[in-house]
């Protein structure tokens, strides 16, 4: 199993609620094809960099997994499907990267802490 990593921004004007049921939907839907995840983290309603669908900001989520392969396209197109979406991105890690995924969230960890 490979690990990935998929960054995905939703549409700001969905409510609090519409946002988590958004997430847990994905993240079932990873986990019913035997994916594991590692790390779930929501890094909140942020400013775009440009306009989307006339749009200057949308609710930032981060999902770290472990899954086969042949999850990864089913994913994407569950991605495309969904209104609520407005851009995603599904990246492989390598060894390196899982590595500074860590680091980052031992660092956001310590962060939240003090």
């Amino acid at each position: 199993m490979n690990q990935y990593e998929t960054v995905f921004i939703l549409n700001p004007v969905l409510s609090d609620d519409q946002v988590k049921e958004t997430v847990k939907k994905f993240e079932k839907f990873l986990t019913e094809r035997g994916a594991k995840m590692v790390a779930n983290e929501d890094w909140g309603l942020k400013k775009l960099a440009y306009t989307i669908d006339n749009k200057k900001s949308g609710f930032y989520h981060l999902f770290q997994f472990s899954a086969p392969g042949d999850v990864i396209n089913d994913y994407e197109v569950e991605f495309r499907r969904d209104e609520r979406v407005m851009r995603y991105l599904t990246v492989r890690l390598d060894k390196y990267a899982i590595e500074w995924a860590e680091k980052r969230r031992s660092r956001m960890s310590k962060k939240s802490q003090a």
